[in-house]
């Protein structure tokens, strides 16, 4: 076969993800809690020797320094859930293929970045029933970020705007341990610590090697 129909084959067998096929997503589950930068570093990059009056305060700004480092680089420190829905126009193809806007990795090339926790739609009964699609008939493909569906039903409810639904939870990403990724915490979070006020009185400049310029290598170039 030659090499230009096996390309469109593809295309039409597993469609690719430019663009999006998803419709909305949202976050149903993030840690909010557990320490990344342990108060140790927080305490030798904030030259706070010996003081631990502020301990509660550092560790709440911690947590804000994580979850605005998970954001900016759409990675996750700590494992976090999505729920995506897609649009009937979007379900096209065999096998059928739903995009995931969130992704993570693992350096273990056997273990996948994600877990698939459930595939759902909205069936056309009057009211309408989620059904939940069995394991059996999807599998997460790693290497284009998207669930590849074996088939769904025809009795997916057409009036609906987006009547499929896929949930599922993002690894611990071992990005988060890299020293350089640290660094920018540590580096945010001195900047909040020492400017508690949404406005300032002198003009402030951005540190040349500040916290976008440690960060921006591992943000993913989505294309």
């Amino acid at each position: 076969m030659a090499a230009d129909s096996q390309l469109g084959y593809l295309n039409y067998g597993s469609p690719t993800r430019n663009p999006f096929n998803y419709t909305k997503t949202e976050q149903i589950s993030r840690d909010l809690v557990t320490a990344w930068l342990t108060l140790d570093e927080i305490t030798n990059q904030l030259n706070l020797f010996g003081d631990e009056s502020q301990d509660g305060y550092l560790s709440n700004l911690e947590v804000a320094v994580r979850m605005t480092i998970e954001d900016f680089l759409g990675m996750s420190i700590f494992p976090t859930s999505y729920r995506v829905f897609y649009n009937t126009a979007s379900l096209y193809g065999t096998p059928l293929t739903l995009d995931l806007p969130e992704v993570s990795q693992n350096f273990n090339a056997a273990q996948s970045g994600v877990v698939i926790n459930a595939v759902k739609y909205w069936n056309d009964n009057n009211p309408p029933q989620l059904i939940t699609v069995a394991k059996t008939e999807y599998y997460y493909d790693a290497s284009g970020n998207k669930v590849v569906v074996a088939n769904l039903p025809t009795n997916i409810n057409s009036s609906m705007t987006a009547p499929v639904i896929c949930e599922y939870t993002t690894a611990a990403n071992p990005l988060a341990a890299y020293p350089v990724i640290k660094q920018a915490g540590l580096l945010l979070l001195t900047h909040l610590y020492n400017n508690r006020s949404d406005t300032t009185g002198p003009i402030q400049h951005k540190l040349p090697w500040g916290v976008e310029c440690l960060l921006r290598p591992y943000k993913p170039l989505v294309m």
